[in-house]
C-alpha cells in the first residue's frame, strides 16, 4: 500500500504549553496532514521566522494555529504584529485562532480579525484537521 503525502509542506504551531505543542505536533504528523511541524513557544520568535521568509512560499507554513493566552505576547498581539506582514504572506498562509477560552469576547474578537480563518476550542481534533486540509490544500 503507497502512503499518502501529507496535505500540507509546512504547519506552524505557536503555543506556550508545551503539552499541547506536542500533541498537536504528532496529531498532525501520524494523520498525514503535515510533513513538517514548527513549534512554537514564544509568538515573538514565530513571527521572526515569518518576516525572514515574507517572500519564500516554500518556507512558509501553510496553516498557523495561535493560542491566545501567551507570555510576552498574546495570540492577538501575534495578530496585530502579522496583520503588517506583507499581502502574499497573508494571502499564503490561513491562521487558526486556538485555545482553551470560550469567553465570548475572545471568540468575537478572532471573528472580527479579517486575518483569522476560524476559532477552535483546544484540543485541536482530527475532524478539524481534516476540515482545513480540505479547504486549504494546495491542488498539485
Amino acid at each position: 500500500m503507497i502512503e499518502a503525502s501529507p496535505v500540507f509542506e509546512n504547519m506552524m504551531i505557536i503555543d506556550d504549553n508545551n503539552i499541547d505543542l506536542y500533541i498537536t505536533t504528532q496529531t498532525i504528523k501520524r494523520n498525514n496532514i503535515g510533513k513538517t511541524v514548527m513549534p512554537y513557544s514564544i509568538a515573538e520568535d514565530a513571527l521572526k521566522f515569518l518576516q525572514l521568509n515574507a517572500l519564500d512560499l516554500s518556507a512558509l507554513p501553510r496553516i498557523i494555529l495561535v493560542d491566545i493566552y501567551m507570555p510576552v505576547m498574546s495570540g492577538f498581539e501575534f495578530m496585530e504584529a502579522y496583520d503588517k506582514l506583507p499581502t502574499n504572506l497573508k494571502e499564503f498562509c490561513k491562521v487558526f485562532i486556538v485555545s482553551s477560552s470560550i469567553d465570548s469576547v475572545d471568540l468575537d474578537r478572532a471573528n472580527k480579525d479579517p486575518n483569522v480563518n476560524a476559532f477552535r476550542e483546544k484540543p485541536i481534533s482530527v475532524e478539524f484537521l481534516q476540515e482545513i486540509s480540505k479547504l486549504y490544500s494546495i491542488e498539485k
